[in-house]
């Protein structure tokens, strides 16, 4: 297996400072993270109780902020902090992005992802998932037990009777309370896997669409939590004629209203994701999920500010991320043109800015309102931002109603252009291919888009730098001949393999021998190129995976607004009314305040870093289209220039060299399917698998 170093810093110096930096950071991150958790763990303990809390609530308490101060400390600070400097860390790690490392440690973590179970209940699972599921189970079963039994060591009859209940009346409402508890520790974690721009997820090498399952695993954990935490209060309620306090909504205590509408918003919510109702009424679980909203409100409403800040950070993130999701879905992003291949495929190509960066197997969000506003679909980039700078491409498989839409709203000749709004590219962590001297890519159908940005990736790689990139065995398969047009898809218009060692192993399972696709005629692919349109503009880059120390300004500003506002409400409105005793003003109202107050610092901050990014790149627009002026240009850099009109040159329905470069390197199968475990066992055990 090879091993590869690189460095290119000008200054050996300085390049030992920034790791040395990384190095403090990731140190720093990693103790304020245990400390966090370590909180979690010793909460339904006496020590924490009669001990730590007593002497923190002393320490933090005051006229501005008050308990949830104190909680703000402890649960919701450490969170905002790791998120902050996780993206100062990021920004390091991208400018170093060059040199590659390997270590023992990598390699024992690496070990720890490999699969250990294929086909249990919960999918393909690792080992460091395995082992983290456990221990997050295990957090669970601890807090609930250790809170039971100091509760119930203290419960006796007569303490029962004196609420007017039997012991096991007692110990069932308090056995309700706990549950709840234990179900926030779910909430807390629940909207992490759910941030696509966070910096915690790729801290520790995740992404959104790899972390979902998590999401819904927490879901599950918590809704389960929270039936039972309910159940066991409305029997309780039951048996000792109290079933009135259903209808409670105490001016300074916890509202039994609200909690029971949160649980019911979630319990529909929960109903739209059994997997019968997803697959055949996939809109009905899309639409529904949206009350997550609703549910989020009332539980704010049920528990109160100042606990609510136990869970707050995620949430947090959450409202950051989704705030700047939404500005980026407002702009209408420039559509170059539109390939439609026999096999009922489309290729469409948006106008992008050259510092907008994505690693291989991106995922873009595509709104086009002419078919619907409301819906947003998620597609594969197959193109590279370093091989194309100036393009972003998706490949779009007829499937869905949506998708048969927009084959035939393309397949009229006289369209002029296609309003659509684009939000992403999400990347996944970058792949190291460098580190393999081969790769198998196995795929079936159009299960292929990943692989494409993936060569074209290489391609740029042994272009630009002349290194050595992995010999690549490429296994394909397709119903049918018309679907191996997708293979001239593998390069851009009128480019070349250069010197990648590609091998294309294609097979045609429901048909015998034909002719070769090279002799097809060219006007099987039908092609489109768009007018330009004002109201559009190229794909910018979305504040976070390309600008991280944006993403930390917002968070870190928002925050300290936040802190500001509230303080002050609290301070000067509050206190006067209730002197910090927290039985006078309505619980309800300070907490619509604060997420008042939490909102408007979140748009405040995120408009104001979008709106300065934009002016920064307006600026480099306009020096490039400066320098574009003076140089000739006969890249396809020169589709997209800057804000006068452009469009696809002609020579996009052409690609005769880049389909004769792909033929070149395929081999085709007719009538069979490939026989991947004789394959495989064929190859070396350096090389690596890659599946779609």
């Amino acid at each position: 297996m090879r091993s590869i170093t690189a460095s290119s810093s000008p200054n050996p110096s300085e390049g030992r400072r920034r790791l040395l930096l990384i190095t403090f950071m990731k140190v720093m991150v990693g103790l304020v993270f245990l400390g966090w958790l370590t909180m979690w763990i010793m909460m339904p303990t006496q020590t924490y109780r009669n001990k730590w809390s007593p002497k923190i609530t002393a320490a933090t308490d005051s006229t501005f902020l008050g308990k949830q101060g104190t909680r703000i400390l402890i649960f919701t600070f450490p969170i905002l902090f790791i998120a902050v400097c996780g993206c100062v860390y990021l920004h390091l790690a991208q400018e170093r992005s060059h040199e590659l490392i390997r270590n023992s440690k990598a390699q024992r973590l690496k070990a720890w992802k490999r699969p250990v179970i294929v086909k249990g209940p919960l999918g393909v699972l690792s080992a460091m998932e395995l082992m983290f599921c456990f221990q997050f189970l295990a957090l669970i079963v601890w807090s609930f037990s250790m809170f039971l039994s100091n509760d119930f060591s203290k419960l006796t009859s007569k303490s029962a009777a004196d609420y007017g209940e039997k012991l096991w009346e007692a110990k069932l409402y308090d056995a309700g309370v706990y549950l709840g508890l234990a179900g926030n520790i779910c909430i807390a974690f629940l909207f992490f896997p759910v941030t696509r721009m966070s910096s915690l997820l790729p801290l520790i090498g995740l992404t959104s669409e790899s972390s979902i399952k998590y999401h819904i695993w927490l879901g599950h954990l918590a809704l389960t939590l929270f039936s039972a935490h309910g159940l066991c209060f409305i029997v309780s309620w039951a048996s000792s004629d109290q079933i009135s306090e259903m209808l409670k909504w105490d001016l300074t205590g916890v509202s039994n209203v609200a909690g029971e509408i949160a649980l019911a918003t979630g319990l529909v919510m929960w109903a739209a994701t059994l997997p019968r109702v997803r697959r055949k009424m996939f809109e009905l679980f899309f639409y529904t999920h949206h009350l997550y909203f609703i549910f989020l409100i009332f539980f704010l409403l049920h528990v109160g500010i100042s606990f609510f800040s136990y869970v707050l950070p995620g949430i947090y993130l959450f409202l950051v991320d989704r705030y700047l999701r939404f500005l980026q879905s407002r702009r209408r992003v420039k559509l170059l043109s539109a390939r439609l291949l026999p096999s009922e495929v489309v290729e469409l190509n948006f106008a992008k800015s050259p510092e907008l960066r994505y690693a291989p197997t991106s995922v873009v969000f595509i709104n086009i309102p002419s078919i619907s506003w409301i819906q947003w679909h998620p597609f594969t980039v197959i193109s590279s931002s370093n091989l194309e700078p100036d393009v972003l491409s998706v490949l779009i498989k007829k499937e869905g109603s949506w998708t048969q839409k927009l084959c035939q709203t393309l397949s009229h000749s006289s369209l002029e252009s296609l309003p659509a709004s684009v939000e992403g590219p999400y990347s996944p962590v970058s792949f190291d291919f460098l580190r393999y001297d081969s790769l198998i890519l196995v795929s079936g159908g159009s299960g292929i888009t990943p692989f494409i940005s993936i060569i074209r990736d290489l391609v740029h790689k042994n272009r630009a730098f002349c290194v050595t990139t992995p010999s690549i065995l490429l296994l394909c398969s397709f119903k049918s001949s018309s679907d191996l047009r997708i293979l001239d898809l593998l390069l851009p218009q009128n480019s070349s393999f250069y010197n990648l060692n590609l091998c294309i192993e294609a097979f045609i399972t429901r048909e015998q021998c034909q002719s070769p696709p090279s002799s097809h005629p060219d006007d099987t692919i039908q092609s489109l190129c768009f007018k330009s349109n004002s109201s559009a503009a190229p794909l910018y880059p979305l504040l976070g995976p390309n600008a991280w120390l944006y993403l930390a300004a917002i968070v870190s500003s928002s925050f300290v607004a936040f802190l500001l506002l509230i303080g002050l409400l609290t301070r000067y409105y509050i206190f006067p009314i209730d002197h910090g005793t927290d039985e006078i003003y309505s619980y309800a109202k300070r907490s619509m305040l604060n997420l008042l107050f939490l909102c408007f610092c979140i748009a405040m901050a995120a408009s104001g870093a979008v709106l300065w990014n934009k002016r920064r790149l307006a600026l480099y627009a306009k020096q490039r289209r400066v320098t574009s002026a003076l140089t000739p240009m006969t890249s396809p850099s020169s589709w997209t220039g800057g804000d006068a009109s452009v469009s696809a040159p002609a020579e996009i329905e052409g690609g005769a060299e880049s389909r004769e470069s792909v033929w070149r390197v395929t081999n085709l199968h007719y009538g069979s399917r490939p026989d991947l475990k004789k394959i495989l066992l064929e190859q070396n055990r350096g090389w690596v698998k890659v599946w779609p």
